[in-house]
């Protein structure tokens, strides 16, 4: 039993793991180096848990037994450093809570796709009546959760940050969606070290346990060939058992979807296995597909101006992303993208640039990379500053029948707070337009 724990950073995986170890009895401190949210410093305190912030005093910080780390803290920090150097144990958020739970739970991962799935598989379980819950990655930390019920099934979302952390963590179902490059500044720019992390979901899994995962996917298929030991079931999912559609096993006919795009089959694909792994019927999972709701700012549909559709996938902020929504577009394209740039290399877009885009609508300060990447093979690259010029924009360039799609492949915080921000005021502009047609 745990007597004592120090959670090192007091986002909402620290806070959660707070509460729950106050749950427990366990004596917890948290400790920021930074300035705690107004609501994270009133839940400590209406709750009596110990914290400190702008800092951290090694001294408090040594004594405890097990330290939490929450995933926004990078490796090199010098207090984990120090911590790990002085022999304690350092576990993350995902890890602490799988210690106080024993329900089932199915873990998600991947560089792309993970929201939508976990939000997808939540979805049909809950319509099908199932005691669920649905955190990690995704909404409330998995610590916080258990701090507040005991839910008998878990989806959790995973990212490779919370993986790191893990000694024990074991998901009766571990699906990887896909391995592309991310987040590689992590991991020592080293494109192994952040395979090795996903892969981390199944290392705890035995023969009773199931993995599924995207078996065209490149990374995943060479790392399998190549030797990492899984011991749960496999199950590979191909294109081919989901590029007409999804069937179901009654003889009813394809599933109706609500999500659309290629990345979104696969998706889809890989939530039914899970649902019918813990024992859904056909007739629940067609209910729940049919009914799903996916989260804003993903290939999110805002409506039509003068027969042009609007889409809003501002959480596209990377290649990869992009590339899944761009080969979900079968109309002529007005492609909005720009912001802060991560890096890009955009030559993996070229050939749905060539054969979807009529014309691109730069929104970001800086846009050469975008402009110089495209000029040749784009007649039209128009830039702006604002989304109500993007929006005036595609409707003086745009005919009925085109799409704009907001796709930024980039970050937003040169013109937004965050891609959340962007793509709503990408929504409200165009329900402005609308309104004035």
């Amino acid at each position: 039993m745990i007597k004592s724990v120090v959670i090192i950073g007091g986002g909402e995986s620290g806070i959660g793991a707070a509460l729950l170890a106050k749950k427990h009895g366990i004596d917890v401190f948290v400790s920021d180096s930074g300035t705690l949210s107004e609501e994270y410093r009133q839940t400590l305190n209406f709750h009596m848990i110990t914290f400190e912030e702008g800092g951290h005093d090694f001294n408090r910080v040594l004594v405890t037994e097990v330290v939490v780390k929450s995933p926004g803290v990078p490796e090199h920090a010098p207090i984990l450093g120090m911590l790990k150097e002085k022999g304690k144990k350092v576990i993350s958020e995902i890890e602490f809570g799988h210690l106080f739970y024993s329900g089932l739970t199915i873990a998600v991962t991947g560089s792309n796709g993970k929201t939508t799935t976990s939000g997808l598989l939540y979805h049909i379980l809950k319509s099908a009546g199932k005691n669920v819950a649905i955190g990690g990655n995704y909404g409330k930390s998995f610590a916080r959760i258990l701090a507040e019920s005991t839910p008998k099934m878990m989806v959790l979302e995973v990212s490779s940050f919370q993986l790191d952390g893990i000694e024990t963590f074991k998901p009766h179902i571990a699906i990887l969606l896909n391995i592309t490059p991310d987040h590689l500044d992590r991991y020592d720019y080293k494109m192994a070290n952040y395979v090795r992390s996903k892969f981390r979901i199944t290392e705890n899994q035995d023969e009773d346990d199931f993995f599924i995962f995207n078996g065209d996917d490149p990374e995943i298929v060479h790392h399998i060939k190549k030797g990492f030991s899984i011991k749960a079931k496999q199950i590979p999912i191909h294109e081919s058992m989901y590029d007409q559609g999804i069937t179901s096993k009654d003889n009813s006919g394809n599933f109706e979807l609500t999500i659309f795009g290629k990345h979104n089959l696969l998706n889809a694909k890989v939530a039914v296995e899970a649902c019918r792994l813990v024992g859904l019927t056909e007739s629940e999972i067609r209910v729940g597909l049919s009914t799903f709701i996916n989260l804003p700012h993903r290939l999110e549909s805002c409506g039509k101006i003068n027969g042009i559709e609007f889409i809003n996938d501002s959480k596209a902020t990377n290649v990869d992303s992009v590339f899944y929504a761009l080969q979900a577009m079968q109309k002529p394209t007005i492609w909005v993208a720009g912001g802060t740039d991560k890096g890009n290399d955009y030559a993996v877009l070229m050939p749905f640039v060539k054969e979807k885009v009529k014309a691109l609508i730069c929104l970001g300060v800086d846009n050469r990379k975008l402009v110089d990447t495209f000029k040749d093979h784009i007649e039209h690259i128009i830039e702006t500053q604002s989304v109500d010029e993007v929006i005036s924009t595609s409707l003086k360039i745009g005919e009925g029948g085109d799409v704009v799609l907001l796709s930024p492949a980039c970050a937003s915080f040169d013109l937004f707070k965050n891609y959340m921000d962007r793509g709503d005021q990408f929504k409200s502009a165009v329900e402005h337009y609308k309104n004035l047609n």
